[in-house]
């Protein structure tokens, strides 16, 4: 049986134990949708890969098909509210996807931090330049993550460190500790 340090043991109750309200929920779903956004971007995958992790992590929840996935984000919508277990498949859906893309990940911030520390535009570099333009086209595509988005690249870029952490061993926690976080 693994045993956890006190900080690792706190973090575990806090996450197991936290109950979001229906504001904190949607705050927490929009950074997910985010950082999914930022995912789809940098790596140019699709609801396949997420029907995908979907499937490998066999996960109990009702994203089936395309059109079931495409509800599912659009959360906000007539269609359902979104719940925290959907919440929480979301996270660990992901992490998963992250992991896969761990490289490419790292190296694109690594890229933008050689880029600013040299004082260059980040959109001179070719992944960064393709991962700000898909990004901002995918975002125009939901109405209200577009009016939130801005034509942020410092937003874009924090995305893809959360993606980072997201792809360690606890990924998962480190992740809804982030979302805990910017939900309250």
């Amino acid at each position: 049986m693994k045993t956890f340090s006190t900080d690792e043991s706190k973090l575990l109750e806090l996450l197991t134990t936290f109950e979001p309200d229906v504001k904190q929920l949607d705050n927490i779903k929009t950074h997910l949708d985010l950082i999914l956004l930022a995912l789809e971007s940098l790596a140019k995958i699709g609801s396949d890969s997420v029907l995908q992790a979907v499937r490998v992590l066999n996960l109990d929840i009702e994203m089936v098909n395309r059109v079931t996935f495409w509800r599912f984000r659009q959360s906000r919508s007539q269609y359902k509210q979104f719940d925290l277990t959907e919440t929480k498949s979301l996270v660990l859906i992901i992490c998963h996807l992250a992991k896969q893309y761990q490289d490419l990940i790292r190296r694109a911030i690594v890229l933008y931090e050689q880029a600013s520390s040299e004082g260059r535009d980040p959109m001179e570099i070719d992944l960064l330049k393709d991962y700000l333009d898909t990004f901002y086209f995918l975002s125009q595509e939901n109405q209200e993550t577009s009016e939130k988005l801005g034509q942020s690249p410092q937003l874009a870029f924090k995305l893809l460190a959360d993606l980072l952490f997201s792809s360690s061993k606890r990924g998962h926690l480190l992740l809804w500790h982030v979302l805990i976080n910017y939900s309250c």
